[in-house]
């Protein structure tokens, strides 16, 4: 009997997923859970980090990530707007602070604003003590990532509805904030999500500021745990927190995309 292209090709998709199942059951077979749980999965190790974990270091994270990401917004969004500036100066300077935050890795952009900042201004301080150099360290290489983010969607606004506004009277300034930005915004909504997720991950760099307990994030309060306990078992939870965070995120902007993707 002749197999049609379409059967065949369900014959090998289902073959497929048969080889993984089994790959996956081999796997699972094969580790020694009992070991594994009394390493990882301790649940007097994971009892004794509540409320705490909840309380102090997972509010602590999410704080950082959203006070990281406003800022981040709001710089990335000047940086956008230079980029794409007629005035030559700004755009060099967008450029180099582009290039140079993306380069650079986050942990050492915290170190600096921890304690290059406050050796080069002795007389003054980051206003928010360790919320406020948080809110720099991670908002400034923020910034770098979303202002492109931001320069790609407003460069993906149809040149025509710039032209139109401003042949209705407007000024470009006045053009660019009620035509053109909203739409820019709309469209750069999924990858704006995305780097809230990478926020969220970047604040476990936060202990270099040296934390206290009080604002202590997620990482470094499974860290101590760990230490305190000698078990890893503080790690897992801490990872299921994280994925608390951010799995939801993760299905909102498959939503946000699924929704784009109907629009156009």
């Amino acid at each position: 009997m002749k197999l049609t292209r379409r059967r065949r090709q369900r014959l090998a998709r289902t073959a497929g997923y048969l080889v993984f199942a089994l790959i996956i059951l081999a796997v699972v077979a094969a580790a020694d859970w009992a070991t594994l749980s009394e390493a990882f999965f301790r649940l007097d190790v994971a009892r004794s980090m509540f409320p705490e974990a909840i309380t102090v270091a997972l509010r602590n994270t999410v704080l950082y990530t959203l006070l990281a990401f406003a800022f981040g917004l709001i710089l990335g969004l000047v940086l956008a707007l230079m980029r794409l500036s007629s005035v030559l100066p700004y755009r060099w300077f967008a450029t180099a602070y582009i290039e140079l935050f993306r380069g650079l890795p986050a942990l050492l952009v915290l170190f600096m604003v921890g304690y290059g900042v406050p050796l080069a201004f002795p007389d003054r301080e980051i206003p928010g003590g360790v919320y406020g150099s948080v809110t720099l360290g991670l908002g400034l290489t923020a910034a770098a990532y979303m202002a492109e983010t931001l320069r790609a969607g407003i460069q993906a606004v149809p040149k025509g509805q710039l032209e139109a506004a401003r042949t209705l009277g407007m000024s470009h300034t006045r053009a660019m904030i009620s035509i053109i930005l909203p739409q820019a915004f709309r469209i750069v909504i999924p990858p704006l999500t995305n780097e809230i997720i990478l926020l969220t991950k970047d604040t476990s760099l936060v202990y270099v500021l040296g934390v206290t307990s009080t604002t202590i994030e997620l990482t470094k309060f499974a860290g101590d745990a760990l230490n305190t306990r000698v078990n890893p078992t503080p790690l897992v939870v801490a990872g299921l927190l994280y994925l608390l965070i951010t799995l939801p995120l993760s299905q909102l902007v498959r939503a946000l995309e699924r929704r784009a993707a109907r629009e156009r």
